[in-house]
């Protein structure tokens, strides 16, 4: 084998392509502030039991370990940010106050999410801790949708579930836990006669609840049509009411409902959503709330934020157009050095050439260049 090849689903990002994601980063970073996001870094790596607490069986998969040479104990790289920064949140800043933290960091995957996917994602994304309130996933939203508008991403949907009523359905029949994961696969893929077997010794409303989840799907008339169909058990009520107020602080964007979409289920814990565009089978956004993960760290809190992939994202979009630069030549006179430091601080892009050599570049044309007057001074001309 060369030993140039890398790895399946890892990718090298050339100077083009390298530009287009961290010029997506800078400005999503830079929204994420003007709402008031503070900025954590997280560590690549952590113990495996911080790393994978309350995250299900899909983040296990994904993580790497190692044994940490320091202390013998196994350690993780990190596969998701969202665990690290509830731990930083619950251990480290302990706030009694709302906090907004956001992110920006690669993850690594021991196996690829998708047909395409990349291994080495580029996880960009936000969270608030400290509020309970429908509010809070509001927020959560707009700033997903924010997000992709402000990478020129158009025609986006909001594909919108709550884990909150099938919790309901466990309360009062507790017997459903112990098939728990089966159930929630069937509803997933929307398999009606796998839920019709699963469910026969079910008690009839149980049953009838769980058959009419996959027909549950479509636009924000299926939230009227569920009121209808589900009882009014009241943690049904409150999941289609916080639904109903979402749709309703959507502005404008495409809403789409689905009760039996329950991918994450194990991790959270009220309002999921996911951003699509057409022609993409991913989504490009994922979020939703996750109360319960704070409290493995000692301080259950409040918790909902999204997550998404730059690398994924950039390739939605065109490649930026080369910026226009100067060229000018290698020397060490004082007067040339002078000019060039202050194009530069200017704004102006400045390659100069090696003795003896040209450059080539992707992302600059040089259009311009200093050329030497006979009286010594430089002067800056169009190149033809």
């Amino acid at each position: 084998m060369q030993n140039w090849l890398l790895p399946e689903y890892i990718a090298d990002v050339l100077p083009a392509e390298a530009r287009k994601i961290e010029d997506l980063r800078r400005m999503i970073l830079d929204n994420f502030r003007q709402y008031g996001y503070e900025l954590i870094m997280p560590p690549m790596l952590e113990y495996l039991d911080s790393l994978l607490t309350a995250t299900g069986q899909d983040t296990d998969l994904y993580t790497f370990r190692l044994i940490d040479q320091l202390s013998g104990r196994t350690m993780g790289i990190r596969a998701d940010m969202t665990t690290q920064v509830a731990r930083i949140d619950a251990h480290l800043l302990n706030r009694a106050s709302v906090t907004r933290l956001c992110y920006a960091g690669s993850v690594l995957h021991a196996r690829p999410s998708g047909l395409y996917a990349t291994r080495e994602p580029l996880q960009i994304g936000a969270e608030i801790y400290g509020h309970a309130g429908w509010e809070a996933d509001a927020e959560i939203q707009e700033l997903a949708r924010v997000s992709l508008a402000l990478a020129g991403v158009t025609g986006v949907s909001l594909d919108l579930c709550h884990v909150g009523v099938l919790r309901a359905l466990f309360e009062i029949d507790p017997g459903l836990k112990k098939q728990e994961a089966t159930l929630f696969s069937l509803l997933e893929s929307k398999d009606v006669p796998g839920l019709t077997t699963l469910t026969k010794s079910c008690e009839a409303t149980t049953r009838d609840v769980l058959l009419a989840l996959p027909n549950l799907y479509g636009d924000v008339k299926v939230l009227d049509e569920a009121r209808k169909a589900l009882p009014q058990l009241p943690g049904i009520t409150r999941a289609l009411d916080e639904l109903q107020r979402l749709v309703e602080m959507a502005e404008g964007t495409a809403v789409t409902i689905d009760l039996a979409d329950m991918r994450g289920y194990q991790y959270h814990s009220g309002v999921m959503f996911a951003a699509y565009v057409p022609g993409l089978p991913n989504a490009l956004a994922r979020g939703g709330r996750y109360d319960h993960v704070g409290e493995a760290f000692g301080r259950a809190r409040p918790a909902t934020g999204f997550s998404m992939d730059l690398r994924e994202l950039s390739q939605l979009l065109p490649c930026a157009e080369p910026k226009r630069a100067i060229r000018a030549p290698w020397g060490n006179a004082a007067v040339l050095r002078t000019q060039i430091r202050q194009l530069r601080q200017q704004g102006e892009i400045v390659v100069q050439n090696m003795p003896n050599q040209t450059s080539e570049q992707d992302e600059f044309v040089c259009d311009r260049e200093l050329v030497q007057e006979p009286n010594g001074t430089w002067a800056l001309k169009k190149i033809n």
